[in-house]
């Protein structure tokens, strides 16, 4: 592209100037509006950035602003708590080093109360760092310096999968796990069941309350059935690129992320990975269920 999007900042803004050139020269696809039903459902043009830097905070509201978002910026972890809460968005991204609250638990507080994508932004570099962030409940961890346009892949990835990202509560008449239940959507396994459009998993009946990208790893095994699906098909389905026939790079960090998820998910099961009942490793491939 030639023409910049918006006016270029003025000399001596640092961080910002570094970068322009990349903000700018990214065309704007129109994005697919996520189905949305229920007051807490989130909107798809809305993003709350939390980053105690300002010039960082300003370049990741440029990001997403030319990605056609409208942005809600926070210099601390509890503005950026109230801001989530009030404005329900889509993407959230997180810094983990902040003063008083740490990216970590503003990470499990916003997990707790919004299904909204959490995209991690740190300086750490140790692999326990990202492992913590993910166990918080983040969806996707960048460290930096990154570039702003894998900050806009991401997210681009991100919107692409396929699902209802609004949270609604389970219907009273849930249908037996029958070939009824095939009929209104549900996949199940053994008692464990998932509705890809209502956001909806349970385990013998009991809600379960599951991370955006912990659902979505749950509802591939569950739709592969014995097929072995491998990590880097998870990880490549997280990114979206595998639904658009994309062939793309899987780095150990990738996969190290998919092994995090799988653990995660089988916590809130409430299963060992050495005596599985619905989700068994396949080891040095993949995952993929139980025999019936």
């Amino acid at each position: 592209m030639t023409a910049a999007l918006v006016p270029p900042p003025a000399p001596g803004e640092g961080f910002r100037t570094v970068f322009w050139d990349i903000i700018t020269d990214v065309t704007t696809p129109p994005f697919e509006r996520a189905r949305t039903s229920g007051e807490n459902a989130v909107d798809e043009r809305i993003a709350v950035v939390i980053e105690d830097d300002a010039d960082i905070r300003s370049l990741v509201a440029d990001v997403l602003e030319q990605a056609g978002f409208e942005v809600h910026t926070a210099a601390a972890g509890l503005p950026g708590i109230d801001l989530v809460r009030q404005h329900n968005p889509v993407v959230t991204t997180l810094d983990v080093s902040m003063p008083g609250m740490d990216g970590f638990e503003v990470a499990k507080r916003i997990r707790a109360i919004s299904p909204t994508y959490i995209v991690m932004l740190t300086a750490r570099t140790d692999e326990i760092d990202t492992l913590q962030g993910l166990q918080s409940g983040a969806d996707d961890y960048l460290t930096k310096p990154f570039r702003p346009r894998e900050l806009r892949a991401r997210v681009e990835a991100m919107l692409r999968r396929p699902r209802l990202v609004a949270s609604q509560p389970t219907p009273a008449s849930d249908p037996a796990p029958s070939s009824d239940a095939a009929a209104t959507g549900w996949l199940e396994h053994k008692g464990l069941r998932a509705q890809p459009e209502m956001h909806l998993a349970t385990v013998d009946g009991r809600d379960l309350d599951l991370t955006p990208s912990e659902f979505d790893i749950l509802v591939e095994l569950l739709g592969a059935g014995r097929r072995v699906v491998s990590k880097a098909e998870l990880a490549l389905m997280l990114r979206g690129e595998r639904v658009h026939g994309l062939e793309a790079y899987v780095s150990e960090n990738d996969l190290r992320a998919i092994e995090v998820h799988m653990a995660n998910l089988r916590r809130k099961l409430g299963e060992s990975a050495t005596a599985p009942q619905w989700i068994e490793t396949v080891r040095g491939v993949g995952y993929r269920l139980t025999a019936r």
